[in-house]
């Protein structure tokens, strides 16, 4: 499958469209690290004689983390219904409904205590 048309499928263009936020989020939170220079950081990070790696490492750090955040969340945000036009995100079940079996049915069911 070419690239190209790997931005076609929905899922992998939310993923994409997620991973690059949280990619940028990264970059700004490294970038303030940097500028703010909490704890001496950046001075610690410069000081080094290959300074490179230690930036790379701690924004692949905060790259993994964050985009892995921002496309988690997206995924989870699928089932939320958008109060805008009324629609569903994905096929949820409703309390309401049938359950799927009777151990559900038990599940849904309110219970007394008796003494």
């Amino acid at each position: 499958m070419p690239p190209r048309s790997l931005l076609r499928i929905p899922l992998f263009r939310l993923l994409a469209i997620n991973l690059a936020i949280g990619a940028c989020a990264a970059s700004l939170l490294v970038a303030g690290l940097l500028w703010l220079n909490p704890g001496h950081l950046r001075e610690l990070i410069f000081a080094d004689s290959s300074p490179g790696i230690a930036l790379l490492s701690l924004l692949a750090a905060f790259l993994i983390t964050f985009g892995s955040a921002a496309m988690g969340s997206a995924i989870m945000a699928q089932g939320r219904k958008d109060e805008r036009s009324g629609h569903d995100g994905g096929f949820r079940r409703r309390l309401g409904s049938r359950p799927a079996s009777p151990l559900a049915a038990e599940a849904l069911t309110p219970r007394t205590r008796t003494h």
